[in-house]
C-alpha cells in the first residue's frame, strides 16, 4: 500500500509524522511536488489532502484516488475558511467530511463523516481533527470504502480575509472571545484592534464569569 499525504501548512505536522510511521507515507508539502511525472513514479493507491492551499491538477485526481478533508457536514459549508465560518455562525460542533476530489470544490462524493467539536482555539481544534483524520484514513484504507454522492441543500462559505479579523465592531464579549480563539492558530491572521499608529493582536483568550482575558501583542503599523 502506497499513500501520499499532501499538506501545505504547519498545522498538521504531528499528523504527518504519525502517518509516515504507520504507513511509510510520502509527504508532499509544495505545489511543485504534486507533479504528474513524480506521482506516476510513486504510483500511490491513495493521495490524502489534509490541508492543501492549491488547486489540484486534473491529471492527478483523474488518475488516482484523491481524497480531501473538509471541516463541514457537506454539502453544507462548501468553500473557504470552514472553521471560522462555522464559529461565527454559532456552531459548537461540526463534521469532518472525507470526499473525493473533483473539478468543483468540495462537491465530490463522500467517503466518511465524523463528528468534531469546535471547542477551544484553532490550534486545539486542528489537533483534535488530526486524531479523527488519522482514524478516517485507516478506515478508508482497511475497508476500501466506496464514496457516495452528497445529499441535501448546498450552502457556500466565502473565504474570509484578514480585514475581517478586526474586532472593533463587536459588542458582545462571547463574540469577541470566539473571534480570538477561532484565529488562534499557526498561520492565521490574529483577531486585532488598531489605532492610527498601533495594532493590537489577541490570542490565548479565556472567557469566564462574563470576563474576557487575552494575551495581547502590540506592534507599530
Amino acid at each position: 500500500m502506497k499513500i501520499i499525504i499532501a499538506n501545505s501548512t504547519v498545522l498538521h505536522k504531528k499528523l504527518e509524522k504519525e502517518l509516515v510511521k504507520k504507513y511509510e507515507a510520502i509527504i508532499v508539502s509544495k505545489k511543485e511536488e504534486l507533479d504528474s511525472e513524480r506521482i506516476k513514479k510513486i504510483s500511490p493507491d491513495y493521495i490524502f489532502f489534509i490541508h492543501w492551499a492549491y488547486k489540484i491538477p486534473v491529471e492527478i485526481y483523474d488518475h488516482y484516488r484523491c481524497i480531501v478533508f473538509h471541516m463541514t457536514d457537506l454539502p453544507f459549508g462548501r468553500g473557504g475558511s470552514p472553521l471560522q465560518n462555522l464559529i461565527v455562525r454559532g456552531f459548537s460542533d461540526t463534521k469532518l467530511s472525507a470526499i473525493k476530489v473533483v473539478e468543483k470544490f468540495d462537491a465530490g462524493d463522500i467517503y466518511l463523516k465524523k463528528k468534531l467539536s469546535l471547542k477551544g482555539t484553532a490550534n486545539q481544534i486542528f489537533l483534535r481533527a488530526d486524531k479523527i483524520i488519522e482514524k478516517m484514513i485507516g478506515q478508508i484504507i482497511l475497508k476500501r470504502i466506496t464514496p457516495r454522492p452528497q445529499t441535501g441543500s448546498v450552502t457556500i462559505f466565502k473565504r474570509r480575509i484578514p480585514e475581517e479579523s478586526n474586532i472593533c465592531g463587536l459588542e458582545d464579549l462571547k463574540e469577541a472571545y470566539d473571534y480570538i480563539r477561532m484565529l488562534d492558530g499557526e498561520g492565521y491572521p490574529k483577531a486585532f484592534l488598531e489605532t492610527e499608529k498601533l495594532k493590537f493582536e489577541f490570542s490565548r483568550a479565556n472567557f469566564k464569569s462574563n470576563k474576557l482575558l487575552a494575551y495581547v501583542r502590540i506592534i507599530k503599523k
